[in-house]
């Protein structure tokens, strides 16, 4: 399958880079950088840490996306906007695990899906996607009684906040309450802030060091603490479920999927 991987020369694209070129049903087609990037026409393979693979970098997306199959993406939200317009012009799966997107970017995804499979997820990692499922149990059984923490920490070059982790634990507790996220979250708390409201679901995100990520939910009930938890060491396996997940779309029909959809997760 012929990738592009757009943001290539920042570390998520690198280990893009890497995972394309480790799977032999997968092919580096073009490496996407923006326009005033330095990176401009260095071989993309020795910027991942790898061989040279005669892909240099470039920034014309239109002509990178001609006779490509997909587009791994995790860049900033904006770009990703316009990277599903052109690949749902070329009908390319477009594998999207930008953060910070916004409810108005998720609807322009959605009409993007119309012409092109598009998965979308804040994690593309089997043992997020297992602990999201679980959430979702867990909110269900123990009900509204019992209060929901999420705590997130990253490395101190993180932009955005909550990450797409926590937010796709977030959504994974307010269904398992059937309630909407956007009515029961609360992402920060500072000063005399009264008594906790019942049925919320409260976000904290550290920053500091070079934490790949780590995502705790605290389920807190009377006398009692339920805590379920993900820590990722690599960031190589976010870039290995992308890719697993291009290749999952490869010949689908047009719409949009998550990773639930890829690793058949039910709930």
């Amino acid at each position: 399958m012929r990738l592009v991987v757009t943001g290539a020369g920042g570390r998520m694209g690198r280990a893009l880079v890497r995972a394309v070129s480790e799977n032999p049903a997968t092919l580096l087609h073009a490496a996407i950088e923006r326009a005033e990037s330095p990176l401009i026409g260095q071989d993309s393979g020795i910027l991942a840490g790898l061989p040279a693979n005669g892909v240099p970098v470039t920034a014309d997306a239109l002509a990178a996306f001609v006779k490509a199959e997909g587009v791994l993406d995790f860049t900033a939200p904006a770009a990703t906007i316009a990277f599903s317009e052109l690949a749902a012009q070329a009908r390319l799966v477009h594998v999207v695990g930008t953060t910070g997107l916004g409810e108005a970017d998720f609807q322009a995804l959605k009409r993007a899906a119309r012409h092109a499979a598009i998965i979308q997820s804040g994690n593309f990692s089997l043992g997020v996607n297992m602990l999201a499922a679980l959430v979702r149990r867990a909110a269900a059984a123990l009900g509204a009684d019992w209060d929901i923490e999420i705590v997130e920490m990253h490395h101190r070059m993180k932009v955005d906040a909550p990450s797409g982790t926590a937010l796709l634990l977030g959504e994974a507790a307010a269904a398992g309450r059937g309630v909407a996220l956007a009515d029961a979250a609360v992402r920060a708390r500072d000063g005399h802030t009264g008594a906790r409201v019942p049925g919320t679901i409260g976000f904290q995100a550290l920053r500091g060091g070079t934490v790949i990520g780590d995502h705790n939910v605290i389920f807190a009930g009377a006398g009692e603490r339920l805590e379920l938890r993900h820590v990722a060491e690599d960031r190589g396996l976010f870039a290995t479920g992308a890719v697993q997940a291009a290749l999952w779309a490869r010949g689908r029909k047009p719409g949009f999927f998550t990773m639930r959809d890829v690793l058949g997760i039910e709930g």
